[in-house]
């Protein structure tokens, strides 16, 4: 039996957000640059949303490149923003026919105009497709949109807009970047590392998390069918115990 037949596809999360990490390290491993490995990377793009495809997840979030990105020397951030707008404009119309959508989260604006202008037109052409949402997470950080919420809201009380006794959970999710989608219910970090990097920090509240040492570029549909069985043997309760959960099956 292969792994896909072994995924009850009626349970299979809505969203899955991934942090992809360790094109740096494939790529020394092959005597490579850095580069090597980010371009690399693409392929595995191509296999985790194929897999997405597969097993009817909604939302594929990735973590394309964060606000501490920058610091990164400079020929890498400049390749890594060239690689962003050559990829958006090679698999812009085969993501189109395969029905994928394409959105941002992040801070657009602190991006080079090029790469703007390649996501506007993505987003533009794919917006209404009905299939995998693919979210690309580029100059984000959840202190990043945390601050910005709490400047929104500061600024509708100023206003008079909201009320400080009416603030509440929804009204922070309402104002982040990710409105409008579901919070992730399974994150995938690959290369090992145990920790989530800035990365949905509010959204991540209940989400599964699976770490695997695959490296990035090494990733495949196999490696999130995986992540996937290993979400469906958890039991998820949100606060609550075993048999309150067994009561309401």
């Amino acid at each position: 039996m292969s792994i896909l037949d072994q995924i009850e596809l009626s349970n299979t999360p809505e969203h899955i957000a991934i942090i992809m990490d360790g094109n740096g390290r494939w790529a020394q491993q092959q005597g490579e640059n850095r580069l090597f490995g980010h371009n690399f990377g693409v392929e595995s793009v191509r296999e985790a949303l194929k897999a997405s495809q597969d097993l009817g997840v909604k939302f594929l979030t990735l973590y394309a490149f964060s606000t501490e990105n920058w610091n990164r020397p400079q020929e890498e951030v400049d390749g890594l923003m060239n690689l962003l707008v050559t990829t958006i404009g090679n698999e812009v119309d085969e993501l189109h026919e395969s029905n994928v959508i394409i959105s941002t989260i992040g801070n657009m604006a602190g991006l080079p105009k090029s790469c703007q202008d390649k996501l506007a037109e993505a987003s533009s052409k794919t917006k209404n497709n009905t299939g995998v949402n693919l979210v690309l997470a580029l100059n984000y950080s959840a202190q990043w949109e945390i601050v910005e919420v709490v400047k929104d809201i500061v600024k509708d009380v100023s206003n008079g807009v909201l009320s400080v006794e009416n603030i509440c959970k929804e009204t922070i999710s309402s104002n982040l970047t990710t409105s409008g989608i579901p919070d992730p219910e399974l994150l995938i970090r690959t290369s090992g590392e145990h920790r989530v990097s800035n990365f949905l920090l509010w959204q991540i509240a209940y989400s599964e998390f699976h770490f695997t040492d695959v490296l990035w570029p090494d990733f495949k549909k196999e490696d999130l069918y995986k992540a996937v069985l290993d979400y469906q043997s958890r039991e998820r309760r949100f606060g609550r115990v075993s048999a309150q959960i067994e009561n309401n099956r």
